[in-house]
């Protein structure tokens, strides 16, 4: 059975209110109009309209179990006509019971039938159609709440394979390096390999965070760079800025550390000189702001790479804020590579950590 979107108790109150004050109209109306006696008018509009609204709610919980399609819609009208007539009847011989000697209301019920008959099936028909459209309404708003759910749990599941994806693509090109190392630099190696599994306990420990502050994304940024200065030594400086009133805001977990090796790759893999790669994180319009800069050759190729890094974090930032330009690239004329990105801030987001 379908459910309506408003209580229970609301509708009885409101049904019970709208009839109330339909009984005591039509009572009304047959004592000041046809000068019946108030007991006749009362009891006339109680017992036929008490009816009536046990027909309708008897109409009302059958469309509830049973919902028709629009070709079935003539079938649920025929129906209240028949209820109409039914309920019409049963009222009209009650009260020719309880009035059996009053012949001028006799006569008038005689002669109100018809009219009776046609008031009871237009408040059945428009109770039917009312609740017709209203399960209608809540089939369809339970619908979409379902396929808001599964694009919901779609967008989940897509976050949570972009942000595994990206563990991989640093670890192979980690491991490649350790390899390298191993054969020039054995010791080197030993301590990139400590660093790095540090750095995986890290993300083991944070994989079910979504969202995390600037302190502990820089913490674990700072871990990646440790393992990347054992790989270059002294041709690798980094100069971090980062405003104290940016520590506690937020931004999606290891979404930062792929733009900084972005920027390891461009600086120094076509180089054998020292570079310094920048980065900023500041407060812009209620958005945080990370701008990791390099030096770059525009005569030089970078090294060929999978290109996953970038374009997983546009495809993570589409997912969570709708907007493709949240992650920008410009080069400058003084040979300086920037990435810039950022996240708006929400008031919520700080709870979600």
């Amino acid at each position: 059975m379908t459910t309506t979107p408003l209580s229970v108790k609301t509708i009885k109150q409101v049904s019970s209110l709208i009839l109330g004050l339909w009984i005591a109209v039509c009572a009304f109306l047959l004592n000041y109009t046809f000068n019946f006696d108030w007991q006749v008018a009362i009891t006339d509009s109680v017992v036929s309209n008490g009816l009536l609204a046990i027909g309708c709610i008897v109409l009302s919980n059958m469309l509830g179990y049973y919902l028709p399609k629009n070709r079935k819609l003539l079938f649920i009208l025929l129906l209240a006509g028949v209820k109409a007539i039914v309920i019409v009847l049963l009222s009209a011989y009650g009260l020719n019971y309880l009035f059996d000697q009053d012949l001028k209301y006799h006569t008038f019920l005689e002669f109100s039938l018809l009219f009776r008959i046609l008031i009871a099936y237009m408040c059945l028909g428009w109770c039917a159609l009312a609740n017709i459209l209203w399960y209608r309404l809540d089939e369809q708003s339970e619908t979409q709440n379902r396929l808001m759910m599964a694009q919901n749990l779609a967008k989940e599941a897509e976050l949570n394979k972009l942000r595994h994806q990206l563990q991989p693509h640093f670890l192979f090109n980690s491991l490649n390096s350790v390899y390298a190392l191993t054969i020039v630099n054995p010791t080197e190696a030993g301590t990139m390999i400590t660093k790095l599994a540090a750095f995986l306990r890290g993300t083991l420990k944070r994989d079910d965070e979504v969202w995390v502050n600037v302190a502990e994304e820089m913490e674990y940024i700072q871990l990646y760079l440790d393992i990347e200065k054992v790989r270059f030594s002294h041709r690798l400086n980094i100069d971090v800025t980062i405003e104290e009133e940016t520590l506690a805001l937020c931004l999606p977990g290891t979404l930062l550390q792929p733009i900084v090796e972005n920027a390891i790759k461009f600086g120094l893999y076509n180089t054998a000189t020292a570079i310094t790669i920048t980065i900023r994180v500041k407060l812009e319009n209620n958005a945080l702001v990370i701008c990791v800069a390099n030096p770059y050759d525009p005569e030089m190729k970078a090294s060929k790479g999978t290109g996953f890094g970038l374009s997983a974090i546009r495809r993570r930032l589409y997912l969570l804020f709708a907007d493709s330009n949240l992650l920008q690239t410009e080069s400058k004329d003084n040979n300086l590579y920037i990435t810039t990105l950022k996240i708006p801030q929400k008031d919520d987001q700080n709870d979600t950590n």
